[in-house]
């Protein structure tokens, strides 16, 4: 049976990986500096992901979520401790889209109303109500069209005031840092200026923390930059460091009951694992401050490059942006230099995505490919 073939795919095939390494069939040593999507966070078959796994699986892979599960209650304990989220309460699911997907639901619940504020360029998933909200037709089939949802500029404070004012909008949802839209990031008086309509107005404030999440921005949640409360947080790349979950953190004025929200697989004990490993791994290895350094260190060697024209996003979840497009680029570092790196919509943009433990030589390494194409390309 042929697979569907709904993916351009690069010719490699990896076998194994360690750290920020991926290796394929011919062991060749790939630098990955993409993470699988911003997937990867503590690494590559991290020792604390493996022993949690592998002892969880061996002893009670799954149950369903109609008996006690205190792997559940210890992850939120200690998602509370590192995020800084106090008192939010946490559903959990599988995947980012199943994520915006219940963050847009149960904002409808609360509300009453269906209409729905996404902006430009953002990327929310690929389910009904999360696909109507991303600003890419080429995704969004007739069936997922019907949803009400208006986009706009991100940056158009006038715009999302006369929209919230109509009062039929059930939530505002936005990506703090776009991650596929290219890593466009709005105003703090922006943001701060939504929080406040949408306070004003019954509107949820839903920040889709899916790709920014976990540390990437430098710090636990993006939205943390600015002086904002969302409704709800959405969550999941990072979160499993490659085991399916994800989750939505839920303002504790916000009140449950019972069959509002559910899932079989979501919150199952083997993702309770994993998701622990990864928590504590960012605590105990003090990743977020590796973040922050490395980022820093990125951004000083990329300002000497004069081919590049911007850089883009915070923490690391960077991106380098060009007069011409890098889609030849990317080929080349993965092909000849055997560096993973990420492309955007924006087609002149290199998305830098790597595991949280990336190190200063990692960052060379990459830097010294890049200049070596660079001036093959003016030659």
């Amino acid at each position: 049976m042929p697979l569907f073939d709904v993916y351009p795919l690069y010719n490699v095939t990896p076998v194994s990986a360690k750290g920020i390494h991926v290796y394929d069939e011919n062991n060749t040593e790939y630098l990955d500096l993409y993470g699988g999507h911003a997937v990867i966070s503590i690494g590559h078959a991290h020792p604390n992901y493996v022993d949690a796994i592998t002892n969880q699986v061996s002893t009670l892979g799954f149950y369903s979520n109609a008996i006690q599960n205190p792997l559940q209650v210890e992850l939120a304990d200690k998602l509370e401790t590192l995020s800084g989220c106090k008192d939010y309460n946490l559903f959990l699911c599988n995947s980012g889209a199943e994520a915006n997907e219940n963050a847009l639901k149960l904002a409808s619940f609360k509300t009453g109303k269906s209409r729905v504020v996404a902006f430009k360029n953002g990327f929310h998933g690929r389910t009904s109500a999360a696909v109507a909200a991303t600003d890419n037709p080429n995704i969004i089939a007739p069936i997922n069209a019907q949803q009400e949802v208006t986009i706009l500029e991100l940056n158009d404070i006038e715009g999302v005031k006369t929209e919230l004012e109509k009062g039929d909008v059930c939530a505002v949802i936005v990506e703090f840092i776009q991650g596929v839209g290219g890593l466009d990031q709005a105003t703090a008086e922006f943001y701060e200026q939504v929080d406040i309509l949408c306070k004003a107005n019954n509107t949820f404030f839903i920040a889709d923390e899916v790709q920014s999440g976990y540390g990437r921005s430098g710090k636990f949640f993006a939205f943390q930059h600015y002086n904002v409360t969302p409704e709800v947080i959405s969550v999941a790349k990072g979160m499993g460091n490659g085991f399916p979950i994800g989750g939505i953190l839920i303002h504790p004025s916000i009140e449950a009951k019972y069959g509002m929200l559910g899932t079989t697989f979501g919150g199952n004990h083997l993702a309770c694992a994993a998701g622990l490993a990864v928590l504590n791994t960012i605590e105990e290895e003090q990743l977020i401050d590796n973040v922050n350094a490395m980022s820093e260190y990125f951004i000083s060697v990329a300002k000497t490059i004069p081919q590049i024209k911007n850089i883009k996003g915070r923490g690391l979840m960077l991106g380098l942006e060009f007069d011409f497009e890098v889609g030849d680029l990317r080929k080349k570092l993965i092909y000849d230099h055997h560096i993973f790196t990420g492309g955007a919509s924006n087609k002149n943009l290199l998305r830098i995505l790597p595991p949280l433990t990336i190190k200063k030589e990692h960052i060379d390494q990459f830097f010294k490919a890049l200049k070596k194409e660079l001036e093959a390309v003016e030659v």
